[in-house]
């Protein structure tokens, strides 16, 4: 029975006095329950209890003094009761200076501090609570975003299908105007030729009859010794086709220079409706995340001009958190000029950050509701309040 109670009794004090020691977590305070012994949290070294807080550093890793400035490793946690909790390095233990807003840190110093945790843990709260509003309004913005982009998408889609048709009917009707353009080519031809033949027989006939005539004038200008010209027969050509063509020929010649003219304007829609399935695939192959939540961004302009040329998602934990550019413009005297966008929850949509953290990289940051994510309000801003 007193075996007991003595147990019982050394326990509760070793309980007490784990509490008391500063500068550890709830988290660590089983290792430092009062025994004989105490072992370096690293495990590098086994000392005498007693040699806790002791303003001494035995252990590598400054785990035996958690709540003094003997070790340049160790940490001090400040509990921060109505505040977040927080680890400061050991060195700022009774330095005079305030560093916990519970004041613990100066436990043995001049210092003049007042807790101000409930005064911050206020302006926390209020921060988290606004941050929560600003979440709900941005995912209630960023669903209204998802449905107009799939709306959207879908309208792109359709309108990809129907560019293909009508492809597919011009380039049926450009196959129809070329062997029409052929057509009429070949009976122009045709035309042509026969009035080239009616025209040689004519002339040929009037040649022949002219030639009767000019042999009875020869004869008679032959008995008077006179001497006669060749006689030589030509079509005359102009720059419109030839001298007294019949209507057949002239309606032949109108109808291929038609022809011609239809041709050509199948051509160049056939052509225009090519590009313009080009320019959609390609934005129709961009990711714009996995609801397409991000396709509302395409076209818009916030107000920045870059040269860099886009390069792929990134972002941990979430991937679609950083945009990232790459290849800009050369830097003097450097590589290419590279930018990283980092995507932030807000109701609306606007850049509120542009830096230059090393030479032409540049970082910025993009409030849009498209960054909102549900995990978010699950999860909360974490806080030991």
């Amino acid at each position: 029975m007193h075996s007991y109670v003595l147990i019982s009794a050394f326990l509760l004090c070793g309980v007490m006095d784990a509490r008391k020691i500063r500068g550890i977590s709830s988290s660590y305070k089983r290792f430092y329950r009062e025994r004989r012994s105490f072992l370096c949290i690293d495990g590098s070294k086994v000392i005498p209890f007693e040699h806790v807080n002791d303003d001494y550093c035995d252990c590598e890793d400054g785990s035996d003094e958690p709540g003094t400035s003997a070790c340049s490793r160790g940490r001090f946690y400040c509990t921060n009761l109505g505040f977040r909790p927080h680890y400061i390095p050991s060195s700022r233990v009774n330095d005079g200076i305030c560093d916990c807003c519970d004041t613990s840190d100066e436990y043995n110093s001049h210092a003049q501090c007042h807790n101000s945790c409930w005064n911050l843990g206020q302006r926390e709260r209020a921060y988290v609570e606004g941050q929560m509003k600003t979440l709900d309004e941005g995912l209630r913005l960023k669903q209204q975003l998802i449905e107009d982009g799939v709306v959207l998408w879908r309208e792109k889609q359709a309108q990809l299908r129907g560019l293909q048709q009508l492809a597919e009917d011009l380039q049926v009707k450009l196959e129809e105007c070329r062997r029409r353009k052929h057509e009429a080519e070949r009976l122009k031809e045709k035309t042509l030729d026969i009035q080239l033949v009616r025209d040689a027989g004519y002339v040929h006939t009037q040649e022949n009859s002219k030639k009767s005539e000019n042999n009875s004038e020869s004869e008679v200008a032959l008995e008077q010794g006179e001497e006669q010209p060749v006689i030589q027969a030509k079509i005359k050509g102009t720059a419109g086709g030839y001298e007294g063509e019949d209507p057949l020929l002239k309606a032949a010649a109108r109808a291929a220079e038609q022809e011609v003219s239809d041709l050509k304007k199948v051509e160049e829609a056939y052509e225009t409706v090519n590009m313009e399935i080009s320019e959609l695939q390609k934005k129709l192959a961009i990711d714009y995340g996995v609801d397409w939540e991000f396709l509302y961004l395409n076209n818009q302009c916030y107000e920045l001009s870059v040269h860099e040329k886009w390069g792929m998602w990134t972002g941990t934990p979430e991937l679609y958190s950083q945009m990232i550019y790459e290849n800009g413009e050369p830097c003097w005297q450097g590589g290419s000029r590279s930018t990283t966008v980092t995507l932030t929850c807000g109701t609306e949509t606007g850049l509120r950050l542009v830096k230059e953290p090393s030479k032409c990289q540049y970082i910025m940051d993009l409030q849009t509701p498209v960054a909102c994510q549900p995990v978010l309000k699950q999860r909360g801003i974490h806080s030991e309040l």
